[in-house]
């Protein structure tokens, strides 16, 4: 149950730590936030703060103290959607320099796309790759080169209409 001291102090006095924040935030709602709970923390640790030497001194502080937690809080998700949005974006482009490569890919042949993965996705030697498909290694390096060459010319092109 409030004492009737805690309640006097409350009506007397919470309208200048609500302007004292709002000053020194310029967000009235955050003020107003803020002075509820120092003085809801005040209330429950009233018979402490009550015997201080200025119970207000006490409820400022604490008032200040939690919009300043706040702004920090708003500055980091802030800086973290920044952040964020920043990664997405770098994703996107990312993603969309990934869509011209899976697309050129998708242009070449079967046989020119399976050597090219084996060997540039899976680091795979040309004898690895020959030993794994059966196939003579000159036949491999052959696919290789046209392949690299192929690739290399559908991005040219796929650059040229999207550069």
């Amino acid at each position: 149950m409030p004492s009737p001291d805690f309640d006097r102090f409350y009506r007397e006095s919470a309208h200048r730590v609500i302007h004292l924040v709002y000053a020194s935030t310029g967000d009235l709602t955050l003020a107003q936030d803020c002075t509820q709970e120092a003085y809801a923390r005040a209330w429950q640790r009233w018979s402490q703060v009550s015997q201080a030497e200025d119970p207000l001194a006490w409820v400022r502080t604490v008032a200040r103290r939690l919009a300043i937690s706040q702004w920090r809080k708003e500055t980091n998700r802030g800086v973290s959607h920044r952040q964020l949005a920043l990664v997405r974006t770098q994703t996107a482009a990312v993603n969309e320099d990934r869509a011209y490569v899976v697309a050129a890919l998708r242009a070449l042949s079967p046989q020119h796309r399976e050597v090219l993965a084996l060997h540039y996705l899976l680091d795979m030697s040309i004898a690895a790759i020959a030993d794994e498909l059966g196939a003579p290694i000159g036949t491999l390096k052959a696919r290789l080169h046209h392949g690299r060459k192929a690739l290399a010319e559908t991005l040219r092109a796929k650059e040229g209409t999207h550069g």
